[in-house]
């Protein structure tokens, strides 16, 4: 597929867009000097201070070299209502080249764009990108992946989710197909449990219109915990291509169910109430201002699961994701069983600790977690861990992202029946909430969460 050369950002003034979704690029850019790909900022409203957004964006990851020079001397911004034919169309006929249209837009405003677009004549090699979260529900997911599905094939759509370009997330990729010594062992007859977590410590930090309808098992579960878990629970596959890798996903993400399909056993959610995360004092969250307390919103989520699969049937998965946790962590963990011999020299039930493979997902670190000495060391039995820092990466989360879509590679995005099987897993963790099965309890801020 040929290389991409206009980049249009629908939704542009939104806060993704300048924090994250432009210093990504940035990195991009920084890392491929060659590059030529040309910047068009869109909204609905008049935005004088576009190219100086785009320049601050760039400024705050030191973006640097011909390829970020080209974009802030040339960026645009076009004002467009993308739910209007008449914009729409005279956006898209201002374009040369090939073109990807990013929305970063609420789901809901996404389909009726989506439906506009069904009624022109779209450019030749035309590339969408739909931001998560896709749709607010199974039944919105299904909708706008069947909108966009008559307008373009599979392989010209990209599900965006930064997580999946994580380092975390690579680094475990490589580590288990790029070497021999860990894909033997994971499966159900070595391995204990997975959990995959991102708790942090920060509160709402101001987003109560985005947040307060969402809430943590939404903007966190379904949108980026499942899918991580389901790329690094997939079967191996014989390419890492854009067919291989959304079939093998959707496979586990289709097998996930509660586990023992006991929400009440399984499932625990909170809401932080007034404490102190480090130096920061929080407020209760229904007291921030934009709360609805009606909404019970929780801030703090864990649900176990279980992929009923041959290779992982038997095996608790947990994610988990909280906010103003004060001590957090980030990371997948695979916690290995113990060897299958007990020997009296050395002490079982829970003395000798299971061996745990740990990712980072932000610290850039690889730790395996070992047990050495023993019966005929002076030192007894001792708990060792090695560690690595690796190499930082050039590019952000969503530089990879957008590294993806500049070259025109689908292959670690989310397929359409993936996102719609998310939200199947997240509709009965939800509905657990509406008939009262799983309380929401209170957690202070700054605690471990209400675990």
């Amino acid at each position: 597929m040929t290389a991409i050369s206009n980049l249009v950002i629908l939704g542009a003034t939104g806060d993704l867009t300048s924090r994250l979704l432009l210093p990504g690029l940035g990195t991009l850019l920084t890392d491929r000097p060659d590059t030529r790909v040309s910047v068009i900022g869109s909204s609905q409203r008049a935005n004088d201070s576009w190219p100086q957004t785009v320049a601050e964006a760039f400024a705050s990851v030191d973006a640097a070299g011909p390829a970020v020079d080209h974009v802030t001397n040339t960026t645009k911004y076009v004002q467009c209502d993308v739910t209007k034919k008449a914009d729409m169309e005279k956006l898209l006929g201002s374009l040369e080249g090939q073109t990807c249209l990013y929305f970063a837009l609420p789901p809901s405003v996404t389909i009726k764009s989506l439906d506009v677009l069904a009624d022109l004549e779209l450019p030749q090699g035309l590339l969408l990108a739909l931001e998560k979260p896709i749709g607010t529900d199974f039944g919105s997911a299904r909708e706008l992946n069947l909108l966009a599905s008559r307008l373009l094939p599979e392989d010209q759509i990209f599900r965006v989710d930064h997580f999946l370009g994580m380092p975390a997330v690579l680094n475990f990729l490589g580590m288990r197909f790029a070497n021999r010594i860990f894909e033997p062992l994971l499966n159900r007859d070595h391995v204990e449990s997975i959990e995959i977590v991102f708790d942090e410590t920060l509160g709402l930090e101001g987003r109560a219109g985005f947040y307060d309808p969402t809430g943590a098992t939404r903007d966190m579960i379904q949108s980026h915990l499942l899918q991580v878990m389901a790329l690094m629970m997939m079967d191996p596959p014989a390419r890492f291509d854009h067919v291989e890798l959304p079939a093998l996903t959707t496979h586990i993400l289709r097998a996930t169910k509660i586990w023992g399909e006991d929400p009440a056993a399984s499932i625990v959610r909170g809401r932080y109430t007034a404490g102190t995360v480090g130096s920061v004092s929080l407020p209760d969250y229904i007291a921030e201002e934009g709360v609805d307390p009606t909404n019970e919103t929780e801030t703090f989520v864990q649900v176990k699961l279980e992929v009923d699969t041959w290779r992982w049937n038997g095996v608790p998965v947990t994610l988990r994701s909280g906010k103003a946790i004060g001590k957090p962590r980030q990371e997948i963990a695979v916690k290995f069983r113990q060897p299958p011999h007990e020997y009296p020299q050395f002490p079982r039930d829970g003395d000798v600790p299971e061996n745990i493979l740990r990712l980072k997902f932000e610290e850039d670190q690889v730790l395996l977690e070992l047990n050495m000495g023993g019966p005929f060391d002076s030192r007894g039995m001792t708990r060792v861990t090695a560690q690595t820092d690796t190499a930082e990466p050039e590019l952000s989360a969503y530089g990879s992202v957008l590294r993806g879509i500049l070259d025109g590679d689908p292959t670690l995005t989310v397929r359409g029946d993936a996102a719609e099987e998310g939200w199947r897993i997240t509709e009965e963790i939800l509905a657990s909430f509406t008939d009262g099965s799983v309380p929401l309890r209170d957690y202070v801020a700054g605690s471990s969460g209400p675990v």
